[in-house]
Order: C-alpha cells, then sequence, then structure tokens
C-alpha cells in the first residue's frame, strides 16, 4: 500500500520529474484495428487543426469524391478539409464541435452515395527519395495532415528543413501514456512496416541521420513489431528503445528528455535543440499522402469506457458522428453516462454525442456516473501538502499558479511559467482537496491570451492613431513651407525689380475713348 502511494504521488526514480502511475484501463489493446462503416451523414467542420479556420470550396448540391479538397486552408498555420467518402453536399451550416463548451463552426454536410469513389488527382510518390524535400513537405500539407497525438498541429510546419536550426534526431512518439487509449499500439502493431518508411521519408525532408523509436515497456508486442522492421531496414542509424510506463511520459518535451537528456527550454521549441518529434500516425498518414496519393479522411481511434458493451480500436472517417460510433459498439442509452473525446487525463466532457470525429480525435470513452464522480468531488480548500509540485513534470507550483489564475492575477500567474503547464492533469489526478487545477490552469491561459489579444489591438491602434498625427502635422508643415517658399519668391523678385513695383503701385493714367 505504502509503495503504491510512493508511486501515485512520483517518489520513484523516472528519465523526467515528476509523473504519476494511474490505472491504465489498456482494455482494447489486443483488439485489432476494424474499420468503422459508413454513417448516413457526415459532418465536416472547416477548422480540425491550430490554427486558421478554412473556406469552404463547395456548394449545396455540388458531388465530392473521396479524398477531394472540399476547403481551402487560409494564411500559413493552415491546412485544408477533404471529403471522407463520395456523395453530395447537402448543407454548409453551423454545428457543434469538439468543445466543452458546445461551441459550434461552420460545417459541410455530405450525403455518402455508397460508392466510396476515392478522387486521384494526386499522383504516388515512389521515388521520394529523389525528390526535393520541399516539394514532399508540400504533399503534406495539401494532403491536409496534423499532428495526430491530439494537438492537431499543421504538420508540414514541423517538417521545415531550417539551416539555422539543422535537426539531427527524430523521436517518433509511441509512448500513449493516456489511460484506456491504444489505437497508436494496435496501429504499431498493425502497420509497423508503413510507420518505418514514414519515418524514413520524414528524415529525408528534414536531413536527419538518426531516428528513435520510443515506445513504452507496457507495449511488448509493438516493440517487437517496431524493432522487426529496423532491423530489416536498410538505414541502421533508426533504433528501438523500450521506456518505463509512467504518465505524461508521452509528453514531448519530457520524451525528448528521457531520450536524450536534453531540457527544452521555456519559450523554445525541440528543434532549438536539434530535434523533431512526431507521433506514429501522424507518421503513418504521411506515408499514405506520399506513397498512395491520398489526402486524409481518417484516422485510428479507441472507442471504450466502462459503459461502453463492446470496447474496440477503430478506423474511422473524419465527420463521423459519435453516436454512430457509439452504436456500433452496442451503446445507444447515454443516460447517465459521461462521454470524453480524448483520455481521461487531458480529454474533455462533450455535452451530447452528436459531435463528429475530427483529426484530433485520439479516443472516445463513454464512462458511467457512478465511475466518473470520484474524480470529480466538491473542491475542498487547498491544504499545502506539496502532492501537486511532487508529480509536475514541468517542476511548477500548481497550487500558486491556480490561486492566481483563480483570482485574475494573471501577471503573477505569467512569472510562475504559467504557460509553461502541458495540462497533463497529474496535478489535479493526485489532489486531496479534489481541486480541478487544470481547469484554472486553462482559465488563466485564456484569460491572458484574451489581455493580450486586446493590447495588442491597442497597441496597433494607438500606433495608427500616432502615425495619423504625423502624417497630419507632416502635411500641415508642408503647406506652411510651400507658403513661405512662395512669399520668399516675391519678396526677392521685389528687391530685384523696384521699377516693377512701383509700376504695380503707381494710379492707372489711361483715359477712356469718347
Amino acid at each position: 500500500m505504502i509503495k503504491s502511494l510512493l508511486n501515485k504521488l512520483g517518489f520513484t526514480s523516472a528519465p523526467f520529474p515528476g509523473g504519476i502511475t494511474p490505472d491504465m484501463c489498456k482494455w482494447t489493446e489486443n483488439s485489432a484495428i476494424e474499420d468503422c462503416p459508413l454513417p448516413p451523414l457526415f459532418i465536416v467542420p472547416i477548422k480540425q487543426h491550430i490554427g486558421q479556420a478554412c473556406t469552404p470550396l463547395v456548394q449545396v448540391g455540388d458531388l465530392v469524391l473521396r479524398g477531394q479538397k472540399i476547403a481551402k486552408s487560409e494564411g500559413y498555420l493552415s491546412v485544408p478539409i477533404h471529403a471522407p467518402t463520395s456523395g453530395k453536399v447537402i448543407k454548409i451550416e453551423e454545428h457543434p464541435i469538439p468543445h466543452p463548451s458546445g461551441m459550434g463552426l461552420t460545417s459541410i454536410f455530405i450525403e455518402p452515395d455508397g460508392k466510396d469513389e476515392r478522387d486521384t488527382s494526386l499522383a504516388p510518390m515512389q521515388n521520394w527519395q529523389d525528390i526535393d524535400p520541399s516539394e514532399l513537405r508540400e504533399r503534406v500539407r495539401v494532403c491536409g495532415i496534423a499532428g495526430l497525438g491530439g494537438a492537431a498541429f499543421p504538420t508540414f510546419i514541423k517538417l521545415l528543413k531550417d539551416k539555422r536550426n539543422p535537426i539531427e534526431t527524430v523521436i517518433l512518439n509511441g509512448i500513449e501514456c493516456e489511460p484506456f487509449l491504444t489505437n497508436d499500439y494496435r496501429l504499431m502493431v498493425e502497420n509497423s512496416a508503413e510507420i518505418l518508411h514514414g519515418l524514413q521519408i520524414i528524415m529525408h525532408m528534414v536531413g536527419a541521420k538518426k531516428a528513435i523509436i520510443a515506445i513504452e515497456d507496457n507495449k511488448s508486442e509493438a516493440v517487437l513489431a517496431m524493432q522487426k522492421v529496423a532491423d530489416s531496414a536498410e538505414n541502421h542509424a533508426i533504433s528501438v528503445v523500450s521506456l518505463p510506463t509512467r504518465y505524461p511520459q508521452g509528453g514531448e518535451k519530457q520524451l525528448i528528455e528521457s531520450l536524450t537528456g536534453k531540457q527544452v527550454p521555456a519559450g523554445k521549441l525541440p528543434l532549438h535543440i536539434n530535434v523533431l518529434c512526431q507521433n506514429v500516425g501522424t507518421t503513418k498518414a504521411i506515408y499514405d499522402a506520399i506513397v498512395l496519393g491520398h489526402s486524409m479522411t481518417d484516422r485510428i481511434i479507441t472507442v471504450s469506457g466502462d459503459a461502453v458493451p463492446k470496447p474496440a480500436n477503430m478506423r474511422v472517417r473524419l465527420g463521423t458522428p459519435m453516436r454512430f460510433i457509439y452504436a456500433q459498439r452496442g451503446l445507444e442509452n447515454f443516460d447517465g453516462i459521461q462521454i470524453l473525446h480524448g483520455g481521461p487525463m487531458m480529454g474533455e466532457r462533450m455535452r451530447h454525442p452528436d459531435i463528429p470525429v475530427v483529426k484530433s480525435s485520439t479516443g472516445l470513452l463513454a464512462i458511467s456516473d457512478e465511475r466518473i464522480k470520484p474524480a470529480h468531488q466538491v473542491e475542498d480548500p487547498c491544504i499545502r501538502c506539496g502532492h501537486c509540485s511532487e508529480v509536475c513534470p514541468v517542476s511548477l507550483v500548481p497550487n500558486l499558479l491556480a490561486d492566481h489564475c483563480r483570482n485574475d492575477q494573471l501577471e503573477r500567474a505569467a512569472d510562475y511559467d504559467l504557460f509553461d503547464c502541458i495540462e497533463c492533469g497529474a496535478c489535479s489526478y493526485v489532489c486531496p482537496s479534489h481541486i480541478p487545477l487544470v481547469h484554472y490552469f486553462r482559465y488563466g491561459k485564456g484569460q491572458t491570451a484574451q489581455v493580450r489579444r486586446e493590447q495588442s489591438f491597442a497597441e496597433v491602434s494607438r500606433l495608427r492613431s500616432e502615425g495619423r498625427d504625423v502624417r497630419l502635422q507632416r502635411e500641415k508643415d508642408e503647406k506652411a513651407a510651400k507658403r513661405r517658399k512662395v512669399r520668399d519668391t516675391l519678396r526677392s523678385e521685389s528687391v530685384l525689380n523696384p521699377e516693377n513695383d512701383a509700376k504695380s503701385t503707381a494710379p492707372s493714367n489711361i483715359e477712356g475713348k469718347e
């Protein structure tokens, strides 16, 4: 019992600070990936990644093919959206998206025609070794690939070959430390060759000479599968490393520190220490885009939880309603059930199941109220036990941060490195007072971002106003200078030709004719 408590509080040796060992509940680890049937209606939001929303390219009544671009990217931090199947666009309107607030976003509704015909306009790049990395990177962008680990960051941006920060090591993240989720695990077991192929493409694109495939030691079958394909590869600079099972081992910065001993400085990115980290699902999608010419139209998700009669790992088309997916696993009545989008540690509660799967959907959990209530009890006052600081993988002081965020002391929260928090939820997990610490951090980040946007807007307005004042003053000075120049010119002419001045002032002697 004492050992279990020490493990929970993070007092064991670990390759990174803090961390916890929750009940992993990997009930679907032996469940092979199944294809989800096509739903009667797809709901495709025009934004499924971090960055700017896309602009629809289709209109109501248009016929589309699977993989056809139906919404174009706007701005640099954006990737296009593609049709999940062939069919007809029946409407384009706002619909709720995976967000705890229930907020809506413009979505494209597609009615499948049952043929599932694919757009073949993108030719496969079988000889990718001979193709310029910039061209491969553009293919990744065009195919709409965003990080499938849950962050949904446009992948092509991370694949930029930067001479100032050359990538030396590519880390393939196969950790999957969230409880319940096993989609990446099954992908490594069943598609190890494609993943390794995708890793080699990434190494070619960024010019890396070394790669590490990181997998937790509770995924022995995945370790064996990836080790087998790595041994058979021509590139022997690819190694497979098994790491201790510990949450949040899969965090980018924590994983890099565990494997390389390097720490990503605050406010910096892995590329600043010459490292690139990619998720295994994203790597498989890169393989599909380059070698097969397929745009991103589906992803693997875990459907699990004590309220799901038949938990499974499923290949699901993007835009499939969650209610339809749960029905495939035998769940249709949602009374007394909480729906989670993602894992239980970093996922978000959904208000209802009529929400579509998007690129960031790693899992769909259905947890009964009886099981989830112990983790969401009434908040008690902080007792200053320090457990939250012990388990924080970023070495923050969560209880003080929460106080500052709760009291809108945003500058002080920023001074306590609020934005270094990865929102892993380890602090909330061990808190004996049941304080939802991560909720306060998200609130503080949101408020700080809002204040900074307002300050930025005010600064732009101030600069615009000052620029207008300067421009008006300049125009006024230019007009005054012109008037002075005219007066000086007339004065000079008067001095040089006094007779002209006298004539101009003499009385007129002209008499009119009779």
